[in-house]
C-alpha cells in the first residue's frame, strides 16, 4: 500500500462550529480511509499555510482520490492537497530506471 500526505484548510465556519462543539477529527478521518481498505498513521493541526495534515496509507490511487474527493465536497474545508509519498526503495528503482531514458532539453 502506498503512503499519502494530505494538507488542509478549514473554512471559517467550519472553525466557528468547532469552537461551539469541539470535536476530535481522529476517529472520523480512520472511519473514512479504513471504508477503502486503508490506514490512518497520522492526524496533526499546525500554524501556518494549512490547518492540518494527515499521513494515510491506502491500497491504491484511486481509493485515496475518493476518499480526498469526499472529504472536499463535504464543504468543511476551504483546500485540500494530496502528496503520494515514495519510500526511499521506490525512489532508487526511479533512479535506475532513469538512467534508460534518453532526455533530451527542449530546442537542443
Amino acid at each position: 500500500m502506498a503512503l499519502y500526505l494530505t494538507r488542509f484548510s478549514y473554512t471559517p465556519e467550519t472553525w466557528a462550529r468547532m469552537i461551539e462543539n469541539p470535536e476530535d477529527r481522529r476517529e472520523a478521518a480512520r472511519t473514512y480511509i479504513e471504508s477503502v481498505g486503508g490506514k490512518l498513521h497520522g492526524f496533526w493541526y499546525a500554524f501556518g499555510e494549512h490547518d492540518g495534515w494527515n499521513l494515510w496509507e491506502a491500497p491504491d490511487n484511486v481509493s485515496m482520490a475518493a476518499v480526498a474527493l469526499a472529504i472536499g465536497a463535504g464543504g468543511a474545508l476551504s483546500s485540500i492537497e494530496t502528496t503520494v509519498l515514495l519510500s526511499v526503495d521506490d525512489t532508487i528503482q526511479a533512479l535506475e530506471k532513469a538512467k534508460s531514458i534518453r532526455y533530451r532539453p527542449p530546442a537542443a
